[in-house]
């Protein structure tokens, strides 16, 4: 009897994915759960590494009651269809860039302001936790409403220019297209400097760029070079306009299913991966620079101060106030006097 009620309970498990328990109790002892870990990128860059640091610390931590499976690449879930497949439960835990939540928590828009940062070393400090930024993302009401937990912040450093064409004022990207993450703060960004732009799975973005779809894109070295955007693309500023943040989130209702000395494993893990990520990004990102200078398809163009400076009075203050409303007007006022305290 006891080994049918067993039988059952393994089958009942199996049926509702990684659930577990259940988002109303605890687990027996000796229960195993599963962690399916979504991503769009490769593993060699700042965010596969970091999964996989998750992954090594959950399974080591846990004493085997957690497998983590990682999904690189889109393999599992894209751009369009990874945050629906978390609210389902379909996967536990994702790392989206922060642009991707655009449509349920409009507020993270925050991290896609041009020039929130003037050098990676600003980062840790303007979005910790206890930051005016960090609270719009780690105390999210719209992400709770939706059944979403943040339990870190992932870096993938600052983005730069591509293009087929030498960018070093705004008006050399006048009349250029560009392919950007779906927010609408980006899409200012980009009509402020007199260019279009057009939202594209990250997936979709080299052969968008060969194929001429659009002429250029942003993102950081990391990206570029894993993709081989660099080798369709013959220019490259170094503009270190705007940021990457990946919202390290999970599940809350698979979170809350876990027994409660698991629920402390995975938020540790996840606090033991954003640190690692962060050591990580800068260095994959100067390597990478180093191999699109190397492949010698790619001028890599050092804006002056002034010449940056350009760039950045074109949508600072501008874009910032415009979307005051969407991600707070205390939160754009509290940055801005950051900005000129800096």
């Amino acid at each position: 009897m006891v080994a049918v009620l067993v039988l059952a309970g393994a089958v009942a498990l199996a049926g509702c994915g990684a659930r577990g328990a259940g988002a109303g109790g605890g687990a027996a002892d000796g229960q195993t759960f599963s962690i399916k870990f979504s991503h769009v990128v490769t593993p060699a860059t700042p965010k596969g590494q970091a999964a996989e640091k998750f992954k090594q610390v959950v399974e080591e931590r846990s004493g085997g009651r957690i497998t983590v499976e990682i999904y690189p690449n889109s393999e599992l879930y894209g751009d369009k269809d990874e945050l629906q497949a978390l609210q389902s439960n379909s996967v536990q835990v994702l790392a989206p860039a922060s642009a991707k939540f655009t449509t349920i928590a409009p507020a993270l828009q925050v991290l896609d302001l041009p020039f929130l940062f003037d050098s990676v070393e600003d980062i840790p400090e303007v979005v910790s936790p206890d930051s005016a930024a960090g609270k719009a993302i780690y105390e999210s009401e719209a992400l709770a409403a939706n059944n979403i937990k943040v339990m870190g912040l992932w870096d993938n450093g600052l983005k730069q220019l591509s293009s087929n064409t030498e960018m070093r004022t705004p008006e050399s990207l006048a009349g250029l297209s560009f392919r950007i993450q779906p927010s609408d703060v980006l899409r200012s960004q980009f009509e402020s400097w007199g260019a279009s732009a057009t939202p594209l799975a990250f997936a979709e973005v080299y052969n968008a760029l060969q194929q001429g779809v659009v002429d250029g894109q942003e993102n950081p070295y990391s990206n570029i070079e894993s993709q081989n955007m660099h080798t369709v693309q013959s220019h490259i500023t170094a503009s270190n306009h705007g940021y990457i943040g990946y919202v390290l989130v999970i599940n809350n209702q698979f979170f809350e299913s876990l027994p409660p000395d698991l629920r402390t494993v995975v938020q540790e893990s996840a606090d033991e991966a954003s640190a690692y990520n962060r050591e990580v990004a800068a260095t994959l990102n100067e390597q990478a620079r180093t191999t699109i200078e190397q492949a010698g398809t790619t001028t890599i163009l050092e804006l002056t101060p002034e010449e940056r400076q350009a760039f950045k009075d074109r949508v600072v203050p501008s874009v910032w106030q415009q979307y005051a409303d969407v991600i707070g007007p205390d939160l754009v006022d509290a940055l801005l006097a950051e900005q000129n305290a800096r």
